[in-house]
């Protein structure tokens, strides 16, 4: 068959084209080192790159999100440690103010330092994260959520609560309302509370008691009668119908029980002395704070003092009440934290998995490629040559 020299230039020039193609995609697979530098190059591959890149973003977004969750729970952490120390110092203050040893001035300077307290849980009430965002405020972070208002604190965010993706599927709470950490806190001993009347006229300092049987909720009266100071102190208990549940005589320190519940009594009551046990409810911290200092405010004659000692057992209740209660909120904050690191060590072995599976189908092989270029290099210089070569060749020089 005849060849002929626009032929042989032809399949020369397209043969030295296609290994100068090759060897530049070679080079450029070598500068970057991707294996797959267009979906044409292995659409399979490309596709998955362009997933496994996908859920890398996510992994990167959801360690941003860990990371904002965690500083804003650590802000939380600390502001309900601080509000505990706050309520230790000021339990120890309430125990201070009940030595009737005292003077008026010792009491006014114990209840000075409680107002600095009280002002001090407002400032941590009203914590801010990193962002200038309300840490106790709900769904309302650019709103103070307490405010002074009269003689009392107001809350003025809302019963929210804030939820951030960690992880595929994994959500954390990263704040609580205001409402649920500082405002609904159970009084006296959790069961029920106790109170002495204010027009009680006699020393009778009741405790805070405790539940032995079957508590029934209600409003129950304790009353004392004494006659004449010849006549034994008596009492009564009757409950919020009027209808008696429990009467007897009056012993110092004695246990009063009724309704599943048994109180104790120390001093001397008077004639018509009443106290009350009710069902336990709900104060902010900032209400027996202001209790406190009612009670450090009472005093003077035995009965006066009487009232003080009663108010402080009250208040001590509430103190350790609301301990509790931040104890409980500072232990869900903390199996928050440990979510979100747990969640984190998830997201870094998933991320490592990824970056694997990713690093497999589109990293290139430099072992490989660099003997594959050399190879194409020396077959392009062949062809190069060759051509060179069969270009010279004329009948003219053998003539």
């Amino acid at each position: 068959m005849r060849v002929s020299t626009s032929q042989i230039h032809t399949g020369a020039l397209r043969a030295m084209l296609d290994g100068q193609a090759r060897l530049q995609e070679t080079q450029l697979q070598l500068a970057t080192g991707r294996r797959v530098l267009t979906p044409a190059d292995d659409p399979a591959a490309a596709a998955r790159i362009l997933s496994l890149t996908a859920s890398t973003a996510g992994l990167e977004q959801y360690g941003a999100n860990a990371a904002a969750a965690r500083a804003r729970l650590g802000v939380e952490e600390t502001a309900l440690a601080g509000a505990q120390r706050l309520l230790v110092r000021a339990r120890e203050l309430a125990i201070q103010g009940g030595d009737d040893a005292l003077a008026a001035a010792d009491r006014d300077a114990i209840a000075e330092e409680v107002r600095g307290l009280r002002a001090e849980l407002v400032r941590i009430a009203n914590s801010q994260d990193a962002n200038g965002e309300y840490v106790f405020a709900g769904f309302k972070v650019r709103t103070e959520p307490f405010t002074e208002r009269g003689a009392g604190v107001t809350y003025n965010g809302d019963g929210g609560q804030r939820f951030v993706e960690v992880g595929p599927g994994r959500q954390v709470a990263v704040g609580d309302a205001g409402s649920a950490v500082f405002l609904a806190v159970p009084t006296g001993n959790g069961v029920f509370a106790v109170e002495a009347d204010a027009a009680n006229t006699g020393t009778g300092v009741i405790h805070q008691g405790s539940v032995t049987g079957t508590w029934v909720p209600d409003t129950y009266t304790i009353r004392f009668s004494q006659p004449t100071p010849s006549d034994p102190v008596t009492y009564t208990v009757t409950d919020s119908g009027g209808t008696t549940v429990a009467s007897g005589t009056y012993s110092d320190g004695a246990a009063i029980a009724f309704a599943g519940a048994e109180v104790v009594i120390e001093g001397s009551p008077a004639d018509g002395d009443r106290f009350t046990v009710a069902p336990s409810g709900s104060q902010d911290l900032f209400a027996t704070l202001d209790r406190l200092l009612e009670a450090l405010g009472t005093g003077g004659d035995a009965a006066a003092d009487a009232l003080r000692h009663n108010r402080l057992g009250r208040v001590l209740a509430d103190l350790d009440r609301g301990l509790e209660h931040l104890d409980v909120v500072r232990a869900r904050v903390g199996a928050r934290l440990a979510a979100v690191e747990s969640q984190e060590e998830v997201n870094a072995d998933l991320r490592l998995q990824l970056e694997a599976t990713l690093s497999g189908l589109r990293d290139l092989d430099y072992a490989e490629a660099v003997s594959r270029f050399n190879v194409q290099l020396t077959a392009l210089r062949a062809a190069q040559q060759t051509f060179a070569r069969v270009q010279g060749l004329s009948l003219f020089q053998f003539l």
